[in-house]
């Protein structure tokens, strides 16, 4: 089986604001109060991890009852986006290196 294909399972493509196609890791999928928040890396075309800060969206759900689609939306609160990734470093504080 090829390795590479385990990598790719956790790679997310979204577009941003002008169409592009940014690829992210799927790190985490994190719950609070009710609602559900994905923890992304960016990653270069290399295929590679950058080197910095976390993305974190919530998710969505579409109104189209036959779509089994989400969104992922950014947060505008910054008291829910502290909290989201309080939890996100508290569960992998033993893999990651978190710099304050």
């Amino acid at each position: 089986m090829d390795e590479n294909n385990e990598e790719l399972d956790n790679i997310v493509i979204l577009n941003d604001e002008e169409g592009n196609e940014v690829k992210f890791e799927f790190l985490d999928l994190i719950e609070l109060d009710d609602e559900e928040y994905v923890v992304l890396l960016p990653v270069t075309d290399e295929g590679e991890e950058e080197e910095g800060e976390v993305v974190i969206l919530k998710v969505e759900d579409n109104d189209d009852e036959d779509s089994d689609e989400e969104s992922y939306v950014s947060i505008e609160d910054e008291d829910t986006l502290n909290k989201v990734f309080e939890i996100f470093k508290e569960k992998f504080k033993d893999d990651f290196d978190f710099v304050d």
